[in-house]
């Protein structure tokens, strides 16, 4: 850690706090980007062996002297912090310096991190986005698509170096014409560089029989759209086998009643027929 960061947390960069508000049922304390606390993340971007600086708040809204465990969890960076814990005196918030150094051989692209503030059983997790400079590729494929038991498979797949947020619309289309079209929820809201995830959809609607083409179509802000397909046949196998063993008592039927309107002359010659015999 360089002096001038030790420095700076030495001298206490000590902000006084005159109105913070409270959740009831929330944490007495907070953690965010610094130095105003209004950034979703901290955002780093440099070149393989940059080092990159920037500050994480942590606020103490009570009435009482806070102490807060801070952890830095690097994932394509190294992340160090002017100290492990901070104490942050009542109604004051305290701005603890860090740098984010790339490693010479990082990947470019977008890689994720971050620090993790602990005190009283509470944590708190502050995320730090690095974009690694170098060539961008932006590519997602949908994989392994199936349809069993009605329920749709497949697996959306991160084959770039930059997060995506993929969005998914799944059809169907039957022999006579679309028989499904949906967008399903509980997608992930980022998908990392060389990340996977496999997914459900319930289809309960589905054909009882048909022939039915399923394509899951998967896009994401500057990728290429991609999709992937599975073919399957709805045949009511319980419903078949009933109807089977319809047809076969009624041929039955058929078959004992025709052998009931014999006439009985008919019968009776038959049955007196002399057997031919064979020979000169």
């Amino acid at each position: 850690m360089t002096a001038r960061l030790l420095a700076a947390l030495l001298a206490g960069l000590l902000t006084p706090v005159t109105a913070v508000a409270v959740a009831v049922d929330g944490p007495a304390w907070t953690a965010t980007p610094g130095p105003g606390g209004d950034r979703p993340y901290i955002y780093a971007e440099g070149a393989p062996g940059a080092v990159l600086e920037d500050t994480l708040a942590v606020t103490n809204p009570g009435t009482e002297p806070l102490t807060v465990r801070l952890r830095a969890d690097g994932e394509g960076s190294r992340i160090a912090l002017a100290a492990p814990s901070v104490t942050v005196p009542p109604r004051t918030r305290a701005e603890v310096p860090l740098t984010v150094t790339v490693p010479p051989d990082a990947v470019p692209g977008d890689h994720r991190a971050a620090v993790t503030a602990s005190s009283g059983g509470h944590e708190s997790r502050v995320p730090i986005h690095l974009r690694v400079s170098g060539p961008l590729l932006a590519a997602l494929t949908v994989e392994d698509v199936s349809l069993s038991g009605g329920t749709i498979r497949y697996t959306l797949v991160n084959r770039g170096n930059t997060v995506l947020s993929p969005r998914v619309t799944i059809t169907a289309d039957g022999l006579f014409g679309e028989v499904l079209r949906r967008a399903p929820g509980g997608l992930p809201a980022e998908l990392l560089p060389a990340g996977r995830i496999s997914l459900t959809e319930n289809w309960r609607d589905r054909p009882a029989l048909d022939a039915v083409d399923v394509r899951v179509r998967a896009t994401a802000a500057g990728a290429p759209a991609a999709q992937g397909t599975a073919s399957v046949r709805f045949v009511p196998w319980a419903w078949c086998a009933s109807a089977l063993a319809l047809v076969a008592a009624a041929v039955a039927l058929w078959l004992r009643r025709r052998r009931g309107r014999l006439p009985p002359a008919y019968e009776q010659a038959t049955s007196d027929r002399p057997l031919a015999r064979s020979g000169a």
